[in-house]
């Protein structure tokens, strides 16, 4: 089997009316599959002005507005149109990117027509009840997961480490990795440039401190201003440059007054702002693998990260950044204080994070996955399947 007889039915909550990391990748994924002359189909829920146009062929399924987080779609069936459509397309691997309504409905669809499927794990979504003050509820969408991802006959997290918890929670036989790439040509230290950062009103000799992505409560945003204060209770010299927008962003504003915010960048604009500060403060748990962890790493930035998923397999405590266990603010005001007043440390984490993360490109991870697609089609067509029973 080659590469180019693959014909890939993609099932996703966002493929891309909402940019993240995840739908990113996806669509890069989508392109080189392309690029390789496999076949793919995009099955996702759709809006009128999407955030960015899609990769590839893009099938729209039918969705509701997520309660409480109505820029999120919330597919709601695979209707009987849909159906007749993948019937023509007569994809020979079924790939599942969230498990939702859609992600179930395409795994049944799968093995009721004996296709191989496979899921790739983004978010912990495990760990979402507990910044809407439902921690208890933690059991229990672990349960769910687990019963979605043991029908699948393999699994890709994108960190070793997410790998590693995955095979813990015992959701899979098979568990691989499906890693995630840079684009060398927008994250570079070459972006640098201290004249624009002067006109978000900081000066070139101020240590800055980076927020990068979704103004989200589950990006840890209570515990990134905790920190702040904790930096100005010690007098700490610093300022906070905000990459990024969403609902949270009024809050965040209200919480770090001084900060600088600078909004939702993209491409060269993205690697200008992020090659712009000093240091990139993570301390979200939610990731598992933390694009903007390996983005702020290319542009040559030490890491201060919470010790989770995704970080622990990028960040080198100690040498190109400090991983913290999540929620303690004073230790990760230690560790942005030793960047903020030791400018040889911050040059030579920044020096090491941009050497690690010279093994990540696109094409590379992107022809693993290919690879493992290739194999389970072998598998299945030979009659070798992981029976459910078998899942540890």
């Amino acid at each position: 089997m080659q590469s180019s007889d693959l014909r890939v039915a993609l099932f996703t909550g966002n493929y891309n009316y909402v940019r993240d990391g995840a739908n990113q990748a996806l669509n890069r994924l989508v392109g080189y599959l392309l690029k390789l002359g496999a076949a793919v189909r995009v099955y996702s829920p759709t809006i009128a002005t999407p955030a960015f146009p899609p990769t590839g062929d893009l099938v729209s399924v039918p969705s509701i507005a997520f309660p409480g987080r109505s820029e999120y779609r919330l597919p709601i069936a695979i209707p009987q149109s849909v159906k007749r459509d993948i019937a023509r397309f007569r994809p020979n691997i079924v790939h599942v990117a969230s498990p939702e309504v859609l992600g179930h409905r395409a795994v049944s669809l799968a093995r009721k027509r004996n296709l191989p499927v496979v899921a790739s794990v983004h978010t912990r979504f495990e760990t979402y009840p507990r910044y809407y003050g439902l921690a208890f509820m933690e059991p229990v969408v672990l349960a769910v997961l687990r019963r979605f991802y043991r029908r699948c006959d393999a699994i890709f997290a994108p960190s070793e480490s997410m790998a590693q918890l995955l095979r813990e929670q015992r959701m899979n036989y098979d568990v691989g990795i499906w890693s995630r790439g840079i684009d060398r040509d927008i994250f570079t230290p070459d972006r640098r440039d201290l004249a624009w950062r002067e006109t978000q009103g900081i000066m070139p000799d101020v240590p800055t401190i980076g927020f990068v992505g979704r103004l989200v409560v589950e990006k840890g945003l209570d515990i990134f201003a905790d920190t702040i204060d904790e930096l100005t209770r010690r007098q700490i010299r610093h300022r906070v440059l905000v990459i990024g927008d969403g609902p949270a962003r009024e809050w965040f504003q209200r919480r770090l007054p001084t900060a600088a915010f600078v909004g939702f960048q993209a491409g060269n604009d993205l690697g200008r702002a992020v090659a712009s500060v000093d240091m990139l403060f993570n301390p979200s748990v939610t990731e598992t693998f933390g694009n903007v962890t390996l983005e702020a790493m290319a542009a040559g930035l030490p890491v201060v990260a919470a010790r989770a998923t995704g970080s622990e397999s990028l960040v080198q405590d100690g040498i190109s950044g400090r991983l913290v266990q999540p929620g303690r603010t004073r230790t990760f005001a230690d560790a942005l204080q030793l960047y903020c007043e030791d400018i040889e440390e911050r040059a030579r984490a920044g020096t090491a994070g941009l050497a690690i993360s010279e093994r990540y490109g696109w094409d590379q991870v992107n022809q693993l996955l290919v690879d493992s697609y290739m194999r389970i089609v072998r598998q299945t067509a030979a009659g070798i399947r992981i029976p459910r029973s078998r899942v540890p």
